[in-house]
């Protein structure tokens, strides 16, 4: 499998390439168009949220630095920063009830020694606080499944942008994608 074509500006910032002037500046354009040329915007919900929006301000100066602050990836930025944010919540969640368990069996010989319970309900609040801590893991996981896939899929469509910019020089051919999409 061949690897994907260098973007212009790493071409540009070697200094040195095969390609002559009018296949960079084809290729400068093509990597133009890709883009809307609009920055990406925070949502109201991922402003309103903390954690969120330390995440954003992060990705964004990330992708300021590699000229990919588009509004065309701000939908999944913001979905991203969103579900980084309750995977943290529910992280918390999850050390909260751990440390109640902890607290509850070190309370065993004095709620079961005092008869205030029994061994049976003893053992059923212990497993209610498992079962608790097992939900909220199940929960973690399937948001960090979903964190994966948005990060997958997001470098996924910024490589295949950069495969979609054709190596050669078109010598006056027409494009018949372009063709259908603009209606002609």
């Amino acid at each position: 499998m061949s690897r994907p074509p260098k973007p212009f500006a790493v071409i540009k910032s070697e200094g040195r390439s095969h390609r002559t002037k009018a296949e960079l500046d084809q290729r400068k354009k093509a990597e133009e168009s890709l883009l809307t040329g609009l920055p990406l915007r925070e949502r109201e919900e991922v402003k309103n949220n903390k954690k969120a929006h330390q995440e954003f301000v992060k990705i964004i100066k990330i992708l300021k630095k590699i000229e990919k602050n588009d509004a065309l990836f701000e939908v999944v930025i913001n979905r991203y920063c969103m579900l980084i944010a309750e995977c943290q919540e529910f992280e918390e969640k999850r050390e909260t009830f751990y440390n109640r368990m902890l607290k509850f069996e070190e309370l065993e010989d004095t709620l079961i020694g005092n008869e205030e319970m029994t061994y049976s309900e003893y053992y059923r609040m212990l497993n209610g606080f498992e079962s608790q801590i097992v939900s909220i893991d199940k929960q973690i996981q399937a948001k960090r499944k979903m964190l994966n896939d948005i990060e997958k899929e997001n470098l996924m469509t910024i490589q295949s942008g950069l495969r979609s910019i054709p190596k050669k020089e078109s010598k006056g051919e027409s494009d018949p994608l372009k063709e259908i999409l603009s209606g002609g």
